[in-house]
């Protein structure tokens, strides 16, 4: 990998976002598909002079040895990223997956071909952890960040497998009386050395490495084992992430998780987030059936913040909406955002769906959110996030579920 004179080579390292979800739920024929499909288009992004090869799995690379660089490299992975957006169709079905790249360029990022496509692979990770659907040029500091994020990874696993991991409980409170109603789990991890981890840090990376899934079923044991003690009238939510809920035997799971606590499935919430609803609609929309068959509650959690919202309150049987804090955040300075906090809860109680609105954390939002007829509010003005064991079980009536 010797490039002419004033020309940079550059190899790029890709991945297909949620392929993995994919083969497992609709079978590895469909998977074989996909993946020829997903070679074709990119072979309809390279150009000539390009090689694309496939490394494993649903891993590719790319050597491209023309162009003015990072430039050149840089607008491929905008086709390669364009491209693989647009859904498939497979079989009658249609899938959408999208695509990472990481770019390394000789030599600059590398002078030997193991370390350039080492270090596109380490750029890919920081597209992955940057949300997917997108591309990074390697940066020597990339390095660092996947050593920590590595060591991470596996102080989670080790912490699972130890039962370090605990639950906070945060009140949901009727918003006239503010008499408690509910609580929401919420995970929280000591680390043995780092001290408190973040849970927007840790749970991204249990997400990308899956082991979200042993974590969340490990949750929602351990949030129902934890509210079949409190007052029977008090509700538990537990969220899901959308590779958890995309698991074949969810409901299955969730109902041994009530019958092993003896906890009623009509107490019992879960909350996913408008990014599960943007693929494979029909396996969503059957698993959420099979969970409300049991009687469980489910909630659209983040309402507001992307895609089509208002499209998914019609097409998906939810029982109930948070409304997002960033919305709460500007309700009393902000008129739009009023307009818009009055439009949901005027749409949600024709549609006779319960609203949750969160983040509130000021008198003054809640007297807005009173005065606007919202039944429920979640935040730090009505209540933070406490151990299990200072929830105090009391008698009430719950109102708005």
């Amino acid at each position: 990998m010797r490039p002419g004179p004033g020309r940079a080579a550059s190899p790029s390292y890709l991945d297909l976002d949620c392929f993995k979800q994919v083969n497992d739920t609709r079978g590895h024929a469909v998977g074989d598909k996909l993946l020829t499909a997903a070679a074709r288009r990119l072979q309809g992004a390279v150009q000539d002079g390009d090689t694309l090869a496939r490394m494993g799995g649903d891993e590719f690379a790319i050597i491209q040895p023309h162009g003015d660089q990072p430039g050149a490299a840089s607008r491929l992975a905008e086709r390669i990223v364009a491209a693989m957006a647009a859904p498939f169709e497979i079989d009658g079905q249609r899938l959408k997956i999208g695509c990472s790249v990481g770019i390394a360029v000789f030599p600059d990022n590398g002078d030997t071909p193991d370390l350039l496509l080492r270090n596109a692979d380490t750029a890919l990770y920081c597209a992955k952890e940057s949300g997917r659907g997108c591309f990074r040029l390697f940066e020597p500091g990339m390095n660092t960040r996947l050593r920590e994020r590595v060591l991470i990874e596996g102080d989670m696993a080790e912490a699972l497998a130890r039962e370090q991991f605990t639950l906070a409980f945060q009140p949901l409170c009727d918003a006239a009386t503010l008499r408690v109603v509910g609580h929401e789990a919420l995970l929280r991890w000591t680390h043995p050395t780092r001290g408190p981890m973040a849970p927007s840090h840790f749970i991204a990376i249990a997400e990308e490495s899956g082991l979200i899934v042993p974590l969340g079923q490990w949750a929602l044991e351990a949030a129902c084992a934890e509210a079949v003690r409190w007052d029977p009238a008090l509700r538990l939510a537990v969220n899901l992430s959308p590779l958890q809920f995309r698991q074949p035997d969810l409901p299955q799971q969730v109902a041994d998780a009530l019958a092993r606590s003896g906890l009623s499935p009509h107490r019992l919430d879960l909350e996913v987030t408008e990014g599960l609803l943007l693929d494979d609609a029909g396996l969503v929309l059957d698993t959420m059936n099979a969970l409300r068959a049991q009687g469980i509650g489910m909630t659209l959690d983040d309402f507001g913040t992307a895609y089509a919202s208002l499209s998914y309150l019609r097409r998906f049987p939810f029982d109930r909406i948070k409304i997002d804090k960033s919305f709460i955040d500007n309700i009393t300075d902000d008129d739009e955002t009023l307009a818009i906090v009055q439009t949901i809860l005027s749409l949600s109680s024709r549609l006779k769906l319960s609203v949750v609105a969160e983040g509130v954390e000021e008198q003054e939002q809640l007297d807005v959110l009173r005065s606007l007829g919202c039944t429920l509010v979640q935040g730090y003005l009505t209540g933070r996030p406490m151990p299990a064991d200072q929830i105090a079980a009391r008698a009430t009536q719950p109102a708005g579920w």
